[in-house]
């Protein structure tokens, strides 16, 4: 299907097929609360600096710790609701009671200049940016057992037990849909998943469908 698509939309260019793409790729990931999500990004942008991770907006409140702009953009519901009627957001989504929601302008931008873009983003997130762009790469990642995602979520002791049960109770949800996702990438240890990224990211450079869809964004704005 996604073939014939390539056939009707133009003539595809091979020697631009052949070349590296110049288009980088959109990549997202999610996972359970307390499975060290932020963690594998931060290190994989160390160890693969063409990774960027495109920072959000929600309703949440700002933390000690957390700094506007660098961890997420701080805005209030009505803000929020004025950037969503605006067409704004690739993808939003109303989590635990805040919205959370990922920038469209910024993430053509650093996708136009060859960066890969990393979305952290929770499964229903995941799921509206598979709809608009089918060729973005879904990683889901997951814990070791729901046993070791309970211990993790105790040690960092940020949350009541209620709140504890109830993330544990999305986890399960939220596994249900590893089946929709590229990869799963098991955060056991730390450099053994970065590892697998490092992989992952190797891998989907080279696949012939990036490299057609490149070949076909090129062809287009040289015809714009």
């Amino acid at each position: 299907m996604r073939r014939a698509i390539f056939v009707r939309r133009c003539i595809v260019d091979w020697n631009t097929v052949l070349k590296p793409p110049t288009r980088g790729l959109l990549i997202v990931l999610s996972g359970p609360a307390g499975v060290g999500k932020d963690t594998l990004i931060e290190q994989w942008q160390l160890v693969a600096p063409n990774v960027r991770r495109l920072i959000t907006y929600t309703t949440r409140p700002q933390t000690r710790m957390e700094r506007h702009g660098l961890d997420y953009y701080f805005v209030t519901e009505e803000e929020f609701q004025q950037m969503i009627a605006q067409g704004a957001f690739l993808e939003y989504a109303n989590v635990h009671g805040n919205w959370y929601g990922t920038p469209l302008h910024k993430m053509e931008e650093l996708r136009n200049a060859g960066r890969d873009v990393v979305l952290r983003i929770d499964v229903q997130g995941a799921m509206q940016v598979r709809e608009k762009f089918p060729e973005a790469v879904l990683i889901f990642v997951a814990p070791p057992s729901l046993e070791e995602l309970e211990r993790r979520l105790r040690k960092r002791g940020r949350d009541s037990e209620e709140a504890i049960q109830l993330r544990l109770e999305n986890a399960r949800r939220e596994m249900e849909y590893i089946p929709k996702y590229d990869y799963v990438v098991v955060n056991d240890d730390i450099n053994r998943a970065l590892e697998t990224l490092r992989c992952i990211l190797i891998a989907e450079r080279h696949r012939v469908r990036h490299r057609m869809e490149t070949s076909v964004a090129e062809s287009e704005a040289r015809s714009a």
